[in-house]
């Protein structure tokens, strides 16, 4: 399944409501797939839209606690444990492979977050594979989370999966609880101008900042970047990502993933929209986190 004989696969995943580990939809379903159709790697290199922080710092705690950064879902969520063991020695390749570039070690102030354990709890059920988490950096633009992601590159080559997980169009305030599994036009227009750069031409990401619907799509950027790192991988290896799965969630989400040398996927699953999420009637978007 590797589009090399030396190199790991990659993959970003659009994770939508962290409801979603608990869940089988097929979304999930897809998640699981890619689970079984990549060799095993040495570590996974997860980018989570929800560690953005003012720097770039990778976790390199050997025993990384598993955060439950969000409010008002049900008790199994929060009693959901994936207690992936961490990787210093990875941590600290991370540091040295994109320098000159700088990336933090973070010892002790974070862990794995939903965005990552929810991806992976498909991905990964087995919990056996050991997981170090980059922090999104909120103080720099989309150019530089692509050349970082461009800098990651050679650490395909020493059997890292790297994995961002976002969502391509995420916008908590808009959500339309009766559009179960649809997307808005302008949500649905958005997802498929990026489609098409990011399987023809992802070294120009950058440009969909042009698009007449990015101040909707994308509100805020932390849910977006992690796409970045997948599109500087590609431009590395000279190759573009496929879809793995596509889809809307309530009108302002969209569940798009894709995936950089992974051959013969084929997703499947039940034809189930995407978890809901808490009511920002009863708690305010901006506290859900998701």
């Amino acid at each position: 399944m590797m589009n090399s004989v030396n190199s790991m696969p990659a993959a970003f995943i659009g994770h939508g409501s962290p409801m979603n580990t608990l869940e089988t939809n097929r979304f999930t379903a897809a998640w699981r797939e890619l689970g079984r159709a990549l060799p095993r790697p040495r570590a996974v290199l997860a980018i989570s839209a929800h560690w953005f922080i003012n720097g770039s710092a990778v976790t390199a705690m050997p025993n990384p606690r598993v955060i439950h950064d969000f409010y008002g879902f049900p008790k199994p969520l929060f009693d959901f444990d994936y207690p992936a063991k961490g990787a210093p020695d990875v941590a600290k390749e991370i540091a040295d492979v994109v320098r000159p570039s700088y990336i933090a070690l973070d010892h002790d102030s974070w862990g794995l977050d939903h965005g990552t354990w929810s991806v992976l709890a498909h991905v990964f059920p087995k919990v056996d594979i050991p997981v170090v988490q980059l922090s999104v950096h909120a103080g720099e633009d989309l150019e530089y989370h692509l050349h970082l992601g461009e800098r990651l590159a050679p650490l395909r080559e020493r059997g890292i999966f790297i994995l961002g997980s976002g969502n391509v169009v995420h916008n908590l305030r808009l959500i339309n609880w009766h559009l179960t599994d649809q997307a808005f036009g302008w949500a649905a227009d958005f997802d498929a101008e990026v489609q098409r750069i990011m399987t023809t031409n992802p070294k120009s990401l950058a440009d969909i900042r042009k698009h007449a619907e990015y101040g909707r799509a994308v509100p805020t950027p932390e849910h977006f970047l992690p796409l970045a790192y997948l599109a500087g991988l590609a431009v590395q290896a000279q190759q573009t990502p496929e879809v793995l799965v596509d889809g809307g969630a309530m009108g302002s989400l969209t569940m798009t993933s894709f995936m950089l040398g992974c051959a013969g996927i084929s997703p499947s699953g039940v034809q189930k929209a995407g978890a809901p999420i808490p009511n920002p009637q009863d708690v305010p978007p901006q506290d859900t986190n998701i």
